[in-house]
């Protein structure tokens, strides 16, 4: 797709909820794909302060995003963004929740976020198998990136999507469109290396892959993430603005 194309978004465009929960974070590959596709991004950080609405009225959909936070954790936004999720399931509205968003999604289902009895991580690049549900939805990548270390428990009425080795539950659906992902597919290259500078201690991790790795591991197995992300947010949300094309350019055509 053509990154000029999301200038093109018009004031009125529909809007994407992106919840982050640092400062600094940005919504990576995630963010620009949804530009690009016509959306525009409402972003807020409930951690220092930013409101949540109260229906998904004026949003197309949410997403919330990782952090070095745990979904355990007993910190008052924590709870207010695991209760939060409850709006988009009542209004049916597309929700995805990525690594400590997926886990929140698990909880607010009822489900359970814990640590391996060994405390393996899962930091670099690891295998992931999809389901036969998976299949039936979308071509997944062999590898994906991941920085956790803590996964989630499938909860009742959640359909298991991918699965893992080390992480059982790598993707899961609940209903027809809230989604909740063990992996980062939004990690740009900026943001790989920001990560393994600011948390190179947990690269020592049990499990942790080495930095190089990391590195290694973009270059072969990126190509297939990109594209599966692609047609993961095909079938997630779609399109926002009709006069976007799939390849970004400028059409008349409706999406």
């Amino acid at each position: 797709m053509n990154w000029a194309a999301s200038q093109l978004v018009p004031s009125d465009a529909p809007r994407i909820l992106i919840i982050l929960h640092q400062e600094n974070s940005i919504p990576g590959r995630v963010g620009w794909m949804l530009k690009q596709r016509g959306f525009k991004l409402d972003i807020r950080r409930p951690r220092f302060g930013d409101s949540l609405p109260q229906t998904m009225d004026g949003h197309a959909g949410a997403v919330v995003f990782g952090g070095p936070m745990s979904a355990n954790d007993k910190e008052a936004y924590i709870k207010r963004e695991i209760d939060w999720i409850s709006v988009p399931l009542r209004d049916d509205k597309p929700f995805l929740g990525i690594c400590l968003g997926g886990q929140m999604l698990a909880k607010q289902l009822g489900g359970h976020v814990t640590s391996r009895v060994d405390d393996h991580v899962e930091i670099g690049y690891y295998p992931i198998e999809a389901t036969n549900a998976g299949q039936s939805l979308l071509d997944w990548p062999s590898k994906v990136y991941q920085w956790h270390r803590e996964g989630f428990s499938l909860p009742k009425g959640a359909e298991l999507l991918a699965t893992g080795a080390s992480f059982a539950n790598q993707a899961m659906r609940y209903g027809n469109n809230a989604y909740g992902i063990q992996f980062h597919p939004e990690v740009t290259m900026h943001m790989m290396h920001r990560w393994t500078v600011k948390a190179s201690e947990r690269l020592k991790l049990p499990g942790a892959r080495s930095k190089r790795d990391h590195f290694q591991g973009r270059y072969i197995y990126d190509p297939a993430v990109e594209v599966w992300l692609d047609a993961f947010l095909d079938l997630w949300v779609g399109y926002g603005n009709d006069y976007l094309t799939h390849d970004g350019q400028v059409s008349q055509i409706a999406k």
